[in-house]
């Protein structure tokens, strides 16, 4: 009992956020008479929100090194839209190429604001809102204020496209490729874990009760089942699914597993002890900027496929987004305190909000009141429970 309050403790912020967002889930399950969670709705979901998932990853780096902001994501988000249409509707420019030079220039913007935010040290807010406004003013000049489309297959299929069944499984049956991949990545979890649990233990680390260890693997791994077999009902993976989840992967293992993602953490719990421990924070800051940046591009890829348009009116708030999903999945606004995992839990929290006000009729006009409400409780509830910790 006692390994379960400290490990609740731990991690306060992020399991209140998914116990949330299990019972908001059931809320709206109940309300929708069952549509919510219809495996197409479900599918549908993760497809609406791909790039606020995109987003809060990269935001949640920016957080970390201090409650940093990047207000310029959503214009960049339309701006790297903007130049996909020009290359492959306009020069007609290999979609695969087309691709790589928007990356190549969502890197070069995270270079140039990360420059004066990290070294020249412009507030990130000031930086964010400038380039907010410039990249806003190069899509609408690039697209002349009108909406360049449609794209070629090739490109809609990143975020709309599904995973081939590699079984060939009669229609109507589930998809094969979908319960593989959910049982091999349950698999891989539970080996991980017991992996880690095992080299803790050899080097004299504390850990959880054994039951409590079986407890968490066996919730984990039945998730990610119940997960893949709902994707499965439907049309099987989508392919943009697959670009989060290794993002999800990647980005939890540099955060948690690396010396330079704990340096965010350092740099965001108290930077002048960060400097004379010898991080450079200067580099740690620039490249979570250049990181924004890049999957911003990523971002804006994934949104320009989905709406098959390029339009000027795309990006609108999507930072405002990315920061809320971050700060309801339990990162601190003075920084330092935050994971992938919670971030993209809040992202979760807004979706189902946003899905299952839509399905009810609910407008945007209490949309927005509500889901302004959940922010500011998110970050209440982390600022009342540190003055509790202290």
């Amino acid at each position: 009992m006692e390994s379960i309050k400290n490990l609740f403790k731990k991690n306060i912020s992020q399991y209140a956020m998914l116990i949330a967002l299990v019972f908001i889930m059931l809320f709206f399950q109940i309300l929708t008479n069952g549509i919510l969670l219809v495996p197409m709705n479900v599918t549908n979901l993760v497809l609406q929100n791909a790039y606020v998932f995109i987003l809060a990853i990269g935001m949640t780096l920016c957080i970390l090194t201090g409650g940093n902001i990047d207000l310029s994501a959503g214009s960049v988000v339309a701006f790297i839209g903007a130049l996909c249409g020009t290359f492959i509707i306009n020069l007609k420019i290999n979609t695969g190429l087309s691709l790589v030079l928007a990356l190549a220039i969502g890197i070069a913007i995270g270079v140039w604001q990360g420059f004066w935010i990290a070294y020249v040290r412009i507030p990130a807010f000031i930086v964010t809102l400038a380039g907010s406004l410039v990249f806003r003013g190069l899509t609408l000049f690039i697209l002349k204020g009108l909406t360049l489309g449609p794209f070629p297959e090739s490109f809609q299929r990143i975020s709309s496209g599904f995973v081939p069944d590699i079984l060939a499984r009669p229609k109507g049956a589930l998809n094969g490729t979908a319960l593989i991949v959910g049982i091999a990545a349950a698999a891989l979890y539970a080996l991980s874990q017991i992996r880690r649990r095992v080299s803790h233990r050899k080097s004299g680390f504390e850990t959880a009760a054994f039951p409590v260890f079986i407890a968490q693997i066996s919730f984990i791994a039945a998730a990610i089942m119940a997960i893949t077999v709902w994707f499965a009902r439907y049309k099987g993976l989508p392919i943009i699914f697959i670009i989060i989840g290794l993002l999800i992967l990647a980005y939890s293992f540099f955060t948690m597993r690396t010396v330079p993602g704990r340096y965010l953490y350092a740099m965001g719990g108290n930077e002048k002890a960060a400097q004379l421990s010898g991080i450079n924070t200067n580099k740690v800051l620039f490249l979570a900027y250049v990181n924004m940046g890049a999957l911003a591009a990523v971002a804006g890829i994934a949104f320009t496929s989905r709406l098959n348009a390029a339009s000027p009116q795309s990006g609108m708030n999507f930072e405002l987004d990315a920061i809320a999903s971050c700060f309801i999945g339990g990162a601190s606004a003075y920084g330092g305190v935050g994971t992938v995992i919670g971030a993209i839990i809040g992202a979760l929290v807004m979706g189902v909000l946003n899905n299952g006000m839509s399905i009810l009729g609910i407008g945007s006009d209490v949309q927005q009141i509500v889901k302004g409400l959940v922010l500011l409780l998110a970050v209440a509830f982390d600022v009342i429970s540190k003055k509790k910790a202290r």
